[in-house]
């Protein structure tokens, strides 16, 4: 059996979000404050620990060697429209959630923690919006966050617009999948909507550009966690490989 690592709850007040957000954060079998670490931090934090089993995939691939060991910060949402406001691209507090990622959460983790002050080191993963946002603050932000790994995100005009107009791309290695079956997909507003050709339009601007790295695939389902938490270890071994 895998060694275990440490999971504990630590609370946040977001003076940008004028709220205060719980945070689950998982610690490596290995932590010491005498070593530094890589972080990654998950949208949708508490799917990813429940539904995602994402502490358990980490010490399965620390157990083999496949990864480095690192930290993960999951951030929750509070319900359904929580989740649009922030994480959509055109939600009311889209924008500050962003800058609370990378002005508040981020350095709240460095001062707690003991990282490796580097973008290359700091991750971002989400599914759906989380995706999304996760995104968009990646390309916003590449000296801040160096990784990313989308399952299955949202993609509008804006978020084309981005990865096209993007400026060095090289800074930032993407880990992107879709699946086949999403093309009918139920969003939080109640209408169905294409996932997959969106996402496909996505992956040709990615490849148009020189990104540090850049892996795509399209996997054989839907949009459900059923398909999203198979791939977390690959997802996983992109970003942190040894």
């Amino acid at each position: 059996m895998a060694q275990q690592g440490k999971r504990e709850e630590r609370n946040i007040y977001s003076e940008i979000l004028n709220e205060e957000i719980q945070l689950h954060v998982y610690l490596p079998p290995s932590y010491t404050p005498l070593l530094r670490y890589s972080v990654l931090i998950a949208q949708d934090g508490k799917d990813y620990f429940n539904l995602g089993k994402i502490a358990r995939s980490s010490e399965t691939l620390f157990e083999d060697g496949a990864v480095e060991e690192y930290i993960i910060v999951g951030v929750p949402y509070k319900d359904v429209q929580d989740r649009r406001r922030k994480y959509h691209p055109s939600g009311e507090e889209h924008e500050k959630y962003v800058r609370f990622l990378v002005y508040e959460l981020l350095p709240f983790i460095e001062d707690e923690y003991s990282t490796l002050e580097l973008a290359s080191a700091r991750g971002l993963i989400g599914s759906s919006l989380g995706a999304t946002v996760s995104l968009v603050t990646a390309l916003e932000y590449p000296r801040t966050f160096g990784k990313i790994a989308l399952q299955s995100p949202y993609v509008n005009d804006k978020v084309l617009d981005l990865v096209t107009n993007v400026k060095d791309p090289s800074l930032l290695s993407v880990y992107h999948v879709a699946g086949k079956g999403e093309t009918e997909v139920e969003t939080t507003n109640g209408k169905q909507k294409d996932f997959i050709t969106p996402n496909r339009e996505l992956n040709k601007r990615f490849a148009s550009k020189s990104f540090g790295e850049y892996y795509y695939e399209e996997f054989d389902g839907d949009h459900k966690w059923t398909y999203w938490q198979p791939d977390i270890p690959k997802a996983l071994k992109f970003l942190y490989p040894i």
